[in-house]
């Protein structure tokens, strides 16, 4: 889990991406001589912080946002959110500005609005982010932001036996999107992809539980095309992974995006579930993650 500890401890919330763009284009360009195929890697300022690999002749894409929740500093010692942070009076947050690095503590008043305590101002504008207590044990992992380096950890992966496909490394999600729709013209456009899979993480929930694999989300607040989900659950079957349906009526991830595209992508969010999701204690099982990977291999090769 080394991989994934060095993700996660990699500050990218929403919007400042670029930190994780630069590892991960390190990572690809060092690891992709050992991958089955070798990609073809598509950045740039026409993609700004998002990253394409192409490998082969794709049929599928894989969309794994780099981005993450956190908070941008206001005015005096306000806070204002990015994304969702569910984080409790205390929680440590760290950054930097120009006077230098930055472990704060987390305040809410009694109206709920956010501010830190530290020892002098902080340029307004500064992003902080949880700092991350990275636990690995024998069933589970959990630290900050899981959500979602474990997405990008399961694409890395999944591309070190990729033949035919694309992995598409996106921003915003946490903050309610905005590269997707140029990156889903981009392939359609020049590749003619018409399957998507999301590569992120989903939550425990009454019916989805730690440990009995990878859930295959049927609907959150959008609805993906119901023919295509029922072929990965068939895949699933057929090659004996362990999964979980998922069926909830709020949420939604970068397959909103796809969906209200002009272009004719089917999607489908398939991830492991989490414990204690936006916090700095997000809580995943080790089986979850390994049936993840497995899915995410077959689908692949049979979709």
């Amino acid at each position: 889990m080394k991989l994934l500890k060095q993700l996660c401890e990699i500050p990218a919330p929403s919007g400042n991406e670029f930190r994780m763009k630069e590892f991960l284009l390190k990572y690809v360009q060092k690891e992709r001589k050992k991958w089955k195929v070798k990609p073809e890697i598509y950045t740039g300022e026409d993609f700004q912080d998002c990253i394409i690999l192409k490998f082969g002749k794709p049929r599928t894409a894989i969309f794994a946002h780099m981005d993450s929740i956190g908070f941008t500093v206001r005015y005096f010692n306000q806070l204002l959110p990015i994304g969702s942070p569910d984080a409790e009076m205390g929680t440590l947050l760290v950054g930097q500005d120009r006077h230098g690095p930055i472990e704060c503590e987390l305040e809410y008043d009694k109206d709920n609005h956010a501010f830190y305590k530290f020892g002098r101002q902080i340029e307004r504008g500064t992003e902080l982010t949880y700092s991350v207590n990275f636990r690995d044990s024998k069933n589970f992992i959990q630290s900050a932001y899981l959500d979602n380096r474990l997405g990008i950890y399961n694409a890395l992966k999944v591309a070190e036996t990729i033949q035919d496909g694309v992995i598409v490394f996106g921003c915003w999600e946490e903050h309610g999107g905005g590269s997707v729709p140029y990156l889903a013209k981009f392939i359609y456009e020049k590749w003619n992809i018409k399957q998507a899979l999301i590569s992120d993480i989903t939550w425990i929930s009454d019916g989805v539980e730690p440990g009995n694999g990878v859930a295959i989300s049927m609907r959150d607040r959008n609805l993906p095309r119901r023919s295509y989900v029922n072929r990965i659950i068939a895949i699933a079957d057929k090659r004996k992974i362990a999964y979980q349906l998922e069926i909830e009526g709020s949420g939604s991830s970068d397959g909103r995006e796809l969906q209200t595209s002009p272009y004719p992508i089917d999607w489908c969010f398939i991830g492991a579930p989490e414990q204690s999701p936006h916090t700095p204690n997000e809580k995943v099982h080790k089986n979850d993650i390994k049936t993840m990977i497995a899915l995410y291999e077959c689908l692949m090769k049979d979709l």
